[in-house]
């Protein structure tokens, strides 16, 4: 196992570090949020186990960052706060486990145990709706086989709107899955993006995919008709 730590806190990242060295994982620890996600999208690592509270980036815009740019391998969150929203937060941006300050390590170790055996060579799974395509191993887009090139931000909300393909997900829900909790939900980025992606995707009027809920949000449709 190799175990990236990314930790600013010189005791509780020594503590893990240590206590990861004793079961034989190679473990690197950084302070730093852009430092270490550079570290985990540069280097081999199995598991990531990452901070909320970071100088330089925070965890979260690590964690999205990491997803948005195909990371793939387990991601465990380390965050104070224990409020259900920060904790649903953090799962609906790509974490796969969190632990919650002040921990014993042994938790912690047992939480890393159960996402190590996990299988790591497992290809995502397509995303299709209608005759739409969206592969997350290869982040390519097709609509009736045509690759259609489009920007990260555009990936992340059509991905985000694939996956809960016949639901209507609010502009809020969009925003903070996309851009994080802390970006400003009165700004139309979100209306912004969706209208590139129907240039790009809804371009026949009769077999439009994104439909817009007039007052709440958008949803991908599975009749492909509008």
């Amino acid at each position: 196992m190799k175990v990236l730590v990314i930790e600013d806190d010189p005791t509780v990242g020594q503590f893990i570090k240590r206590g990861l060295d004793e079961q034989l994982w190679q473990v690197d620890l950084v302070a730093d949020g852009v430092e270490g996600e550079e570290r985990a999208l540069r280097e081999p690592y199995d598991l990531v186990i990452l901070d909320m509270r970071l100088p330089g980036r925070s965890g979260l815009d690590v964690l999205r960052n990491l997803r948005a740019r195909g990371f793939e391998r387990p991601v465990l969150v380390l965050t104070a706060q224990d409020a259900v929203d920060a904790k649903v937060i953090t799962l609906r941006a790509g974490a796969d486990d969190y632990v919650t300050k002040p921990f014993a390590f042994e938790e912690l170790l047992a939480r890393v145990e159960v996402l190590a055996r996990r299988p790591q060579s497992l290809t995502p799974a397509v995303l299709r709706v209608a005759d739409l395509e969206l592969d997350p191993g290869t982040r390519e887009v097709r609509r009736a086989g045509v690759q259609v090139d489009v920007t990260p931000k555009e990936y992340a909300v059509l991905e985000y709107l694939m996956r809960h393909a016949g639901r209507v997900m609010s502009r809020t829900l969009i925003t903070e899955y996309v851009w994080g909790y802390h970006f400003d939900p009165g700004t139309n980025i979100v209306d912004v993006v969706i209208n590139h992606l129907r240039k790009k995707l809804d371009s026949d009027p009769e077999n439009r995919l994104i439909t817009t809920v007039r007052g709440v949000g958008y949803l991908i449709r599975t009749d492909g008709k509008s």
